[in-house]
């Protein structure tokens, strides 16, 4: 997701994303430590992502 479309989300969707991409991480986690996952950038990405939700929801609380 575009970081301009994230930040015109309020917070109890960013919280929604935020669990969803959470989720997605831990999955994707366990598939790399079983040798399950092929694309080990997704890793990456999700957490690139988690950051740049985390730091939105701390903008909007102040």
């Amino acid at each position: 997701m575009d970081i301009k479309e994230l930040r015109e989300q309020d917070l109890p969707a960013l919280n929604e994303s935020l669990m969803g991409l959470l989720k997605e991480h831990f999955e994707l986690r366990m598939q790399h430590k079983s040798a399950q996952l092929t694309d080990t950038s997704k890793l990456g990405k999700t957490a690139k992502s988690i950051a740049q939700i985390k730091t939105i929801m701390n903008e909007k609380k102040v």
